[in-house]
């Protein structure tokens, strides 16, 4: 019997893992780290409009924490671009329940979406804590949750709470809306 080389043939390395093609570049993780820098630049540009005798009590001033923040998604795009252009590609958490091939939920979304909207366009007229509360119970029940009480309840508390830690955690005065001279 004779034997015939098809060495030449074999592109397997000896592993048993199936080999599949890996991208030049994973254009999302791209996106990603310019989308890390415009909001870089953004807060840089918002951070530096912002008054220095704003907070009279404050060392530092108010441009330093943003600043802060903005060097630091700079860093973070920068370090997934590297990571990008030396080929590293996420994997899926083992454990991840997503099936991928479903569409998305685009009903969920638009409905989340439109929630956020409200609160927008509310929070100024009813106040942070009214509409912050029905933003609560709103984005719970799209989410499933059928307890309109205890979400309302729920949203009415975290709505006082976010109100007074701002208010004096941080001297920033949320809207009271309809509530104001009560809060």
């Amino acid at each position: 019997m004779s034997h015939v080389d098809d060495s030449h043939l074999d592109d397997h390395d000896g592993s048993d893992a199936p080999t599949r093609p890996v991208p030049a570049h994973d254009w999302s993780q791209l996106g990603l780290a310019a989308g890390l820098v415009v909001v870089a630049v953004v807060i840089l540009v918002d951070a530096a409009g912002l008054r220095q005798d704003f907070a009279q009590i404050d060392p530092i001033g108010p441009r330093v924490f943003p600043q802060i923040v903005a060097v630091g998604l700079i860093v973070l795009a920068v370090l997934l671009t590297i990571a990008t252009f030396r080929g590293s590609v996420p994997e899926g958490a083992e454990g991840e329940d997503v099936d991928l091939s479903n569409p998305p939920d685009w009903k969920t979304l638009g409905a989340l979406f439109c929630a956020f909207l409200f609160l927008v366009a509310t929070v100024d007229v009813l106040g942070w804590t009214i509409s912050s509360a029905l933003f609560f119970t709103a984005t719970t029940y799209v989410l499933g949750s059928r307890s309109w009480v205890r979400n309302l309840l729920i949203g009415t508390a975290l709505g006082l709470f976010t109100f007074y830690a701002f208010y004096s955690g941080l001297g920033v005065m949320l809207p009271a809306g309809i509530l104001d001279g009560i809060l």
